[in-house]
């Protein structure tokens, strides 16, 4: 252990002669553990949200999905589509194809969002796993059937177990030739389950068989978006960039962060703000500091002095005084570690803090990640080392003793 730090280490733990400077440290060591403990915790909240909001979303959203870059629409291709599939990073590929819709149930109306999918968007999403009232099923004996957001369900008023009173959907049609043409394309399909997944797509998506909404869009062999699930083995980047080469540059093809990048990026800028509003706390902590370690350097001006007497440099002295300050800022660093692991595992364990009824789990998700970790500590050990500056430079500029003849 060099100098400075030994030194700095006997000033911490040795008794003061002022019970203040105690008094000061403890509520200095205090205010950093619970600040480095806030700071973790919220960090770790907002990465259990994302965590939770990414799985959520991979239910419903491929791990990629090609659009056209121009419409809404495209023609499908079965070559490309097979040259996808043949590709050894692609696990599978389903078809989609969703336009705005009016739906009817008894008296019930409102608009929506109708997606045809194939048999293959079962096994690309995991779709299946989230229903929550009926079954999974989009066809049966020739009828189609539809699984309904579960706020679609609950504005419609549908009783997915009523087999006998189906749902009305309306399309716009492209071109009305005459006044007296209806200006909607009209089909009925069976309410068949409900899914819940996230409030977005629950209060307007309702899910039917693809050949269902091409024939009341009237687009034969169009689609919306090839929605590929990858082998979670392979490459991802290599495989999307093959998908890229395969569709060409007319085509859009976007992983699952892209997909929702302006939620995820949200989510990113409120995760640092509110971790440089705490560090804004943590600093008006280190004030405390700053006065502590003033008081320290009063206390061992006669110390200083003999040192300084006794040939120790200026640079010395100060290294004493910032390695003080570092050793606070470390004490109070793990013990706000500690603090933060405890809250954690009763968090994950019993669920302390709860969220009101309504959202899909019940109690605030936490997840804490390794490179949180070093940025509290770098971020923690900055602001001990800034606070500790004044007091370290008032200690240098001590004179040695003067010997008296």
């Amino acid at each position: 252990m060099q100098l400075p730090l030994k030194i700095a280490w006997r000033y911490l733990f040795a008794r003061k002669s002022t019970n203040a400077i105690n008094i000061i440290t403890g509520i200095t060591v205090t205010g950093l553990a619970i600040g480095t403990a806030a700071l973790l915790l919220v960090l770790s909240v907002f990465n259990g949200f994302e965590a939770l909001l990414t799985t959520l979303f991979s239910n419903f959203n491929p791990d990629v999905k090609v659009t056209p870059l121009q419409g809404k629409t495209f023609e499908e291709d079965s070559s490309r589509i097979a040259r996808i599939e043949a590709l050894p990073g692609v696990a599978a590929v389903a078809r989609s194809l969703e336009e705005v819709a009016f739906f009817e149930y008894e008296d019930n109306q409102d608009f929506g969002v109708l997606k045809g999918i194939d048999a293959q968007y079962r096994h690309v999403t995991h779709i299946d796993s989230t229903i929550v009232e009926g079954r999974y099923v989009l066809e049966k004996e020739g009828r189609a059937f539809l699984v309904l957001g579960a706020g679609m369900r609950n504005k419609l008023g549908v009783d997915v177990d009523d087999y006998l009173e189906p749902i009305a959907v309306y399309m716009a049609k492209r071109k009305v030739r005459t006044a007296m043409e209806q200006p909607f394309r009209k089909r009925y399909a069976f309410p068949a389950g409900t899914f819940k997944i996230q409030q977005e797509y629950d209060q307007r998506y309702v899910l039917a068989p693809l050949w269902f909404t091409q024939e009341l869009m009237q687009m034969p062999h169009q689609l919306s978006a090839l929605e590929i699930r990858l082998d979670p083995a392979a490459d991802k980047e290599a495989t999307i960039e093959a998908i890229r080469r395969i569709m060409g540059p007319d085509f859009a093809v976007k992983d699952r962060y892209q997909q929702e990048e302006a939620f995820f990026k949200l989510m990113n800028i409120e995760k640092w703000l509110s971790y440089a509003i705490l560090t804004l706390v943590l600093a008006l902590v280190a004030f405390n500091m700053v006065g502590s370690l003033w008081m320290i350097v009063l206390e061992k001006q006669k110390d200083i002095a003999i040192l300084r007497s006794m040939g120790a440099t200026g640079r010395l002295v100060r290294q004493v005084f910032l390695s003080e300050g570092l050793l606070i800022s470390l004490l109070g660093l793990l013990t706000g570690f500690a603090l933060a692991l405890a809250l954690y595992a009763l968090q994950k364990q019993y669920g302390l803090i709860g969220i009101p009824e309504g959202f899909v789990v019940r109690a605030y998700p936490v997840e804490m990640r390794w490179p949180d970790f070093i940025v509290v500590t770098a971020t923690v050990l900055l602001i001990g080392l800034i606070a500790s500056v004044l007091p370290a430079r008032k200690a240098e500029s001590l004179p040695a003793l003067v010997r008296e003849e």
